[in-house]
């Protein structure tokens, strides 16, 4: 197998302000997979509080070998192949992961999303994300998010009320939140659950810090919404610890190594009895697709990346009232690739 990859800084539409940073891009490292004549595609997408850079992508890289594995693929011993070259790096791993998925669908001649047995009749509506920001910005960014029925909130500083306040003015669509760790006071979060509730808030991610179990704990004892792991957990191997602390977890593939090990993180939360959001860093419509062909096996997706960037090379994912439409192609489905864009 044959491995090219190129660096590609995805540009952002607005700064993107979380409760920690606020970044304009985002670098991603594509890759193109050559097997036996079949061409796959994938994405690492490497943002920076991740620690994985184009340095350590294209090192790893190097260090892969891919001739001993054959089609149709054992992705578990993929996983553990990989994981055997250096620990951590989830974001490069999914790449190779992604690009093999692809192959696989286009060998045995099936979308990925019917190769993981998702029903396209359960496709969930996927979010648009807004970051943190000033309420002037927020009603512009509000403009962009046309077409999508759910809007996905960024908080965790001490501006909450006034940004959800500030939504609110202009749309009645329902919310989610993403607290990114942002809330230390028990007393002070569970309060704002409630009002966020009452503002017609549906989920709510990683209210307190990934390692206070006890406070997410007691959060979620208390919660009247579903409080969903997202920083505290990253692979299968996370998912233990988690029972009790949340009502559910968020899977992103950038975190999961992949389609495959994403797949196993939905099965195993599904029996725990949790709920799945299943979402992206920043994409393109590559990893989103990706993503998508596991979405209706999640109760929630946020998978806007395509539309929250100025320079995704692909064509945009199909979109129809605010969910993912996938078309039948064996494979991502992924269209729009040039022919310049690995030279």
């Amino acid at each position: 197998m044959k491995i090219s990859c190129k660096q590609f800084e995805l540009e952002l539409k607005h700064p993107f302000s979380i409760s920690k940073f606020t970044r304009t891009s985002t670098p991603l490292m594509l890759l193109k997979i050559n097997y036996e004549g079949v061409t796959g595609y994938g994405e690492a997408s490497m943002v920076p509080y991740m620690g994985e850079s184009y340095e350590t992508a294209t090192a790893f890289l190097k260090q892969v070998d891919l001739s001993p594995f054959k089609a149709p693929f054992n992705f578990e011993e993929i996983i553990t192949y990989l994981d055997s070259i250096a620990v951590g790096q989830p974001a490069i791993k999914a790449a190779i992961d992604i690009a093999l998925n692809d192959i696989n669908g286009k060998i045995l001649n099936q979308p990925c999303y019917q190769i993981y047995g998702a029903d396209l009749s359960k496709m969930p509506v996927t979010s648009y994300t807004i970051g943190i920001d000033t309420p002037e910005v927020i009603r512009e960014k509000l403009k962009d998010a046309a077409g999508f029925k759910v809007i996905k909130v960024k908080l965790g500083r001490d501006n909450d009320r006034e940004i959800i306040e500030t939504i609110r003015s202009m749309t009645d669509v329902p919310l989610y939140v993403d607290a990114n760790q942002g809330w230390s006071d028990r007393i002070k979060a569970i309060d704002l659950i409630y009002w966020l509730h009452n503002q017609g808030v549906v989920l709510i991610e990683q209210p307190m810090d990934k390692t206070d179990f006890d406070g997410n704990a007691w959060l979620t004892e208390r919660s009247p919404i579903p409080l969903l792991a997202d920083e505290a957990v990253q692979r299968l191997a996370d998912m233990d610890k988690l029972k009790g602390a949340y009502h559910g977890i968020n899977v992103k593939l950038m975190k999961s190594c992949g389609m495959y090990e994403g797949h196993q993180m939905i099965l195993k939360a599904r029996s725990f009895g949790m709920k799945v959001l299943i979402g992206c860093m920043s994409e393109t419509s590559c990893a989103t697709l990706a993503a998508a062909a596991l979405a209706p096996l999640c109760n929630w997706a946020d998978l806007d990346g395509p539309w929250l960037t100025t320079n995704n090379p692909f064509t945009d994912p199909e979109f129809v009232d605010g969910k993912y439409v996938l078309n039948n192609q064996p494979g991502l489905g992924l269209e729009g690739v040039t022919s310049d864009l690995f030279l």
